[in-house]
């Protein structure tokens, strides 16, 4: 019985293996331990949560990651290349995306002015806020593309500061999908979204990581959407990851109970 060869992501991302490695990691500020042997593996491909009480060190992880702080021990390795030292720039080059738990977008400018400027400089074109491609050209029709795909079609003049929280979360979504990320940090994109976008950012995020074929990290306060989205989830608890499983194990897990259940004691990480 023949079999069809996998879709171009799919494929894509097989040959890739582990996009993303965290070996060791540790982080100390001013004698305080903000992360303590943090180990992560992550498959190409894979759509992981990242999950914790709050100071549990869960956005410091993703500083780190994306090159905003040096750690104090450990590698940050990218498809096989060690980044930890590499700059915010470089680890963009190399195909890292991230999206903050504030918004990122340029207020002053345009839904579609702030999409095409990514688009742009992902098409090989400059990144300078004062040489923006013309309506009609491959970086305005890709950035139409991804506006289109996240319902922002109908917004493309509006000022990026002006729109709902919703629709900037959906508007930093497309930024991303008009980038060559090939990893994609999103640090807790349902924050001060409305009950009712919510879904349809879900659904944005899922279409996402699908048509990209990237790998995606997130982390979420809201437990029940991130553990209906995710494949596994990496529990962090005072600086360290505790546990990396499924949901439905995690869910299980006596220690990730305790962890958000008990009262532990020592210095929380930020």
């Amino acid at each position: 019985m023949s079999t069809s060869a996998p879709s171009a992501p799919a494929a894509e991302t097989a040959r890739r293996g582990s996009p993303l490695k965290i070996e060791g990691l540790g982080l100390k500020i001013g004698g305080a331990t903000i992360l303590k042997d943090v180990e992560l593996d992550v498959s190409a491909g894979s759509l992981v949560g990242v999950i914790g009480p709050n100071g549990a060190g869960k956005t410091t992880l993703f500083n780190v990651i994306s090159g905003l702080m040096k750690p104090t021990a450990g590698r940050v390795v990218l498809d096989d290349r060690d980044i930890t030292t590499a700059s915010v720039p470089a680890r963009a080059r190399a195909g890292l995306g991230r999206t903050f738990q504030t918004s990122s977008l340029f207020p002053k400018l345009s839904v579609l002015e702030n999409v095409r400027l990514a688009a742009q400089v992902s098409l090989g074109g400059s990144g300078s806020l004062l040489h923006f491609p013309k309506r009609t050209d491959a970086a305005t029709e890709l950035a139409l593309a991804k506006l289109d795909a996240v319902g922002l079609g109908h917004e493309l003049d509006a000022l990026a500061g002006d729109i709902s929280h919703g629709d900037k979360r959906k508007l930093e979504i497309a930024v991303l999908l008009a980038t060559e990320a090939s990893i994609v940090l999103l640090d807790e994109p349902m924050a001060g979204v409305g009950s009712g976008d919510v879904a349809g950012l879900v659904e944005n995020i899922r279409d996402m990581q699908r048509a990209k074929g990237c790998t995606l990290l997130m982390v979420e306060h809201h437990i029940d959407v991130l553990m209906g989205l995710v494949d596994k989830v990496a529990v962090m608890y005072f600086g360290t990851i505790i546990a990396y499983d499924t949901p439905q194990r995690i869910m299980e897990n006596p220690l990730v109970q305790s962890a958000y259940l008990g009262t532990g004691s020592g210095t929380e990480a930020a």
